[in-house]
């Protein structure tokens, strides 16, 4: 039984907005933003990492058949590379954003910290993808839409698992870095290989 709040402020247009794949070692960050109706409910919704993959599945066709209006983007390895990890996640949650097809008047952010968006005001909440239902509800597309982009790119390059790890720094994909070396899909800014010493 989904235990999480639905409004912030009654009052208010709300966009939730959550990133996936920020701690991996390889592929792009995405984001989501999302704008719920006020009767909207699924028991299943929490934080998308709590949940089963197949249940995530079954909630991304549920949010996107419900939502007044969602989004999903992505910022690329090259733009990680040269921007970093935490500017790339905010560029893809303010193209999320920027995305949608109603404009939100107030932005629910999951983490600590954000960079104002056109002047939309904005509220951070620390584990708000456990707390509020738009946040769960943008985690569990970005990280669907992330984990099924790994899954395309590693019938390219199986010998790294994608399709199991999602790019994250599992014991076996450290090692498989070390033996095969980095493909064009790995985060070079990670400094991946010093990371194995």
């Amino acid at each position: 039984m989904s235990s999480l709040q639905l409004k912030y402020n009654e009052n208010m247009i709300e966009a939730g907005c959550d990133e996936a794949g920020r701690g991996c070692m390889a592929g792009p960050v995405f984001a989501a933003a999302v704008i719920l109706p006020d009767d909207f409910f699924h028991p299943l919704l929490n934080d998308s990492k709590q949940m089963k993959a197949s249940d995530r599945l079954l909630l991304r066709t549920f949010i996107e058949e419900n939502a007044l209006a969602y989004s999903v983007q992505s910022s690329s390895v090259e733009e990680i590379d040269t921007i970093n990890i935490l500017n790339a996640s905010f560029k893809a949650m303010h193209q999320a954003i920027a995305a949608l097809a109603i404009r939100p008047e107030l932005l629910l952010i999951d983490g600590n910290r954000f960079p104002a968006y056109l002047g939309i005001p904005h509220q951070c909440i620390i584990k708000g993808d456990g707390k509020i239902m738009s946040i769960a509800a943008a985690s569990v597309l970005a990280k669907t839409y992330r984990d099924e982009y790994m899954e395309q790119i590693d019938k390219k390059f199986p010998a790294y698992n994608w399709a199991q790890n999602k790019g994250y720094g599992t014991l076996d994909h450290r090692k498989k870095i070390c033996s095969l070396g980095l493909s064009p899909h790995h985060r070079k800014s990670f400094q991946l290989k010093a990371q194995l010493k």
